[in-house]
């Protein structure tokens, strides 16, 4: 077994240090795990210490148990990151802000190799041997490579153009080459990457002979300018950004041979202009697509000799279709699996039958192997279990009911990670081949956290909302406590979980003298279809209604709650969700903190905002109950006085631009309405920079004391 870096934190360390400095405590924990088809090999991804932020890749071999270091960035590469060109270095910071090292890798069939990108260099690594990865000479950075299924081949991408490397000849050459600044191969677009969680753009035939790509358009989509204010002499950084209700990126796909030989595939893309997923699989090569409006979902075979379509599956919903890929595969047998809603519940369906129950909420399709599904999925909200269904067998639940649980399952290799209140999440793989069961564990290296949970799970209110209240170590029955309110709330946002680390943050700030209070309300996950869609062209007061039905449902069941010193504090969605609290509702709420909100939603991206308030020139209404600019721009009055508001935000944020803060500033500032805004020069959407992400729980945590008149705790 490899030994973890010495950990060389002080033992003193404060709880914001050690959590800046081990990104939330998810360094030196496996993840990112591949199994290889004969269930031999274990994959998967970690940094060498709990404050390590040096990705590692790691092999384990089944059998033997033998655990084996195949690649730490530092003995293989000696590029400073800021020797590579701008864009990729915003392209790596927008997409792995809280990692470095080998953020990503893929493999072939087999897995007997893979190759990874590093400071924009291409590596390939063997996991027989004992070899150490091999750098591949490349023209320019390189993004998204990928060994073909034989392992012969390396696909990738750089400078918008996708590029095919020989591995035994040792020689590359140019497929596809953009024919403009706005045009890019091989690259997920923008929307598919932030909303669909599609972030790749381009896929291997079976056989390796031909790939799929994507051919990406942006020279439609509006322009807009990123500043640096903190140092003017630099031009503004130009992003192409599909605000809601603009134009997106034109998307089509190409079937590519080997030489450069090109086959359009065709489809309906005025209607279905959003591509959610690629499947080239044994059973042949399909599409997946979405139109604009997202109430359907469609799968297309195509025949890669002519690029023509035929409809296969299709599912349609008055409100919307959720579009995530893998959602639809094959098994073994050719029996077409997919996730749907049937029954008011998330089913996967087989061929067409339910093989789930409707009381059971499914979360996701994991792993296919043979004709064995591995899925995760709720009988109660907090807690994800795993199942395995086959048509012998039927499901079967192979995780503990309590917790949290994800796993991956191929060539009868079941590799599980799990979690619950009370301990850190822990990885075991498990093997069987007949009576002869083989269990090994990867061991984390994560760091332990210096706050121990005391913690309580409810179900709130007349909507029964999912809720968490965490209360300080120190405090006694009878002693009031100031309510501090740590929502996200937002669509698919889950916080109330039956696992440790989600809480981590909510229970230091309970050690601060609150009785911090966690709500899923409506739009949150594992309760169903009908309770996702609530919040269908109302993102305001749906969300706003649950945190104060569910507040005040908890201070029934507990008295010691003070109601009178209510506090909020949210980042993002939550963010929105702060601010709109102490402006809409200042009779519950008495002082907020909002980090990087969505203040108007015109300004956000098109999939995720039409998803839930339609397109803005149709659903104007909609538009504006759930934007925060009408209710700031209101006068303080003695029905709705004005509270402590204090709004953070990253100059550099190019997912919720800064201008969300800067309007709802001005419009505070119009209706003569003190607040705070503190920006944060250089920093994105969330911060990786270990020394504002500690002083922002500080500022927070000063803030809302002095706003709500809570006493520092007891030492």
């Amino acid at each position: 077994m490899s030994q973890p870096i010495t950990d060389t934190r002080s033992t003193a360390d404060s709880f914001p240090r050690l959590h800046a400095r081990t990104r939330r405590f998810t360094l030196g924990a496996p993840r990112g795990v591949t199994v290889s088809p004969d269930g031999g090999r274990v994959v998967f991804l970690r940094s060498r210490g709990g404050t390590d932020p040096v990705t590692c890749l790691w092999s384990l071999e089944v059998e033997t148990g033998e655990e084996r270091l195949i690649a730490d960035p530092r003995e293989v590469d000696d590029t400073d990151v800021e020797d590579l060109p701008a864009e990729e270095r915003a392209r790596r910071e927008r997409a792995r802000e809280q990692a470095g090292g080998v953020v990503g890798y893929a493999t072939d069939r087999a897995v007997t190799r893979a190759v990874f990108p590093l400071s924009g260099k291409l590596y390939l690594a063997e996991f027989a041997g004992g070899l150490t990865p091999r750098l591949i000479e490349t023209d320019g950075a390189v993004i998204d490579p990928r060994l073909d299924p034989t392992g012969a081949r390396i696909a990738f991408v750089s400078g918008g153009a996708l590029h095919l490397h020989l591995i035994a000849a040792r020689t590359t050459t140019t497929l596809l080459v953009p024919e403009g600044d706005d045009v890019t191969y091989g690259l997920a677009d923008f929307v598919a990457a932030e909303e669909i969680d599609r972030m790749r753009g381009y896929w291997w035939s079976p056989d390796g002979d031909a790939l799929v790509v994507a051919r990406v358009d942006e020279a439609a989509v509006p322009v807009w300018h990123i500043a640096d204010p903190a140092n003017p002499d630099r031009t503004p950084a130009a992003v192409r950004y599909p605000a809601a209700g603009t134009t997106n990126p034109a998307v089509t796909l190409d079937v590519v041979g080997l030489d450069g030989s090109r086959t359009p595939i065709g489809w309906d893309v005025e209607r279905d202009e959003y591509v959610v997923d690629v499947v080239w699989d044994d059973r042949g090569l399909f599409v997946v697509v979405q139109p604009r409006d997202q109430k359907a979902l469609r799968m297309l075979a195509v025949d890669p000799a002519t690029g023509t379509t035929t409809l296969v599956d299709e599912e349609t919903d008055p409100v919307w279709v959720d579009a995530t890929p893998g959602l639809r595969v094959h098994t073994a047998s050719g029996a077409l699996v997919k996730l749907a809603h049937r029954d008011g519940a998330h089913r996967v369906l087989v061929d067409g039958e339910p093989v789930t129950p409707p009381d059971l909420q499914v979360r996701s399709l994991l792993d296919v192997d043979g004709d064995t599904l591995l899925i995760s999925g709720s009988t109660t909200p907090a807690s994800v279990r795993l199942w395995t269904w086959d048509a012998v067998g039927g499901l079967v639940p192979v995780s503990p009911e309590e917790g949290v649980h994800s796993g991956r399952f191929s060539g009868g290799t079941y590799v599980r990670t799990s979690t619950d209140l009370a301990s850190p999440a822990a990885t075991t793989v498990r093997t069987a081949d007949g009576a002869d069961v083989v269990e090994r564990e990867i061991a984390s290296f994560a760091a332990e956290p210096n706050v121990e949970l005391r913690i309580s799970l409810h179900r709130a209110g007349e909507r029964r909302l999912q809720t968490a209240l965490l209360l300080p170590s120190w405090w006694e029955p009878g002693v009031p406590l100031p309510v501090l309110m740590d929502p996200y709330g937002g669509p698919h946002g889950q916080r109330v979980y039956a696992a440790r680390n989600p809480h981590l943050t909510s229970q230091w700030f309970a050690e601060q003298g609150f009785a911090v209070v966690v709500v899923d309300g409506r739009g949150m996950p594992g309760r169903g279809p009908e309770f996702e869609r609530a919040v269908h062209l109302d993102l305001a007061q749906p969300v706003l209604d649950d945190q104060v039905d569910a507040l005040r449902a908890l201070a029934v069941e507990n008295p010691d709650l003070d109601l009178t010193r209510v506090g909020i504090r949210g980042w993002s969605f939550g963010g929105f969700l702060a601010a709109l609290a102490v402006l809409r509702r200042p009779d519950v709420f008495h002082a907020a903190v909002a980090g990087a909100p969505v203040t108007d939603w015109e300004l956000y991206d098109t999939h995720y905002t039409e998803r839930y308030l339609g397109h803005p020139a149709v659903e104007k209404a909609a538009y504006e109950r759930s934007s925060l600019l009408a209710d700031a721009a209101t006068p303080a009055s003695e029905d709705r006085p004005n509270r402590p508001l204090m709004v953070v935000h990253g100059l550099a944020d190019d997912n919720v631009v800064a201008a969300h803060t800067l309007r709802l500033s001005s419009a505070l500032l119009a209706a003569g309405r003190p607040h705070q805004v503190l920006p944060l020069s250089g920093v994105t959407h969330m911060t990786p920079q270990e020394v504002v992400a500690e002083n922002l729980l500080l500022l927070q945590v000063q803030f809302l004391r002095d706003a709500l008149g809570v006493p520092a705790p007891p030492a």
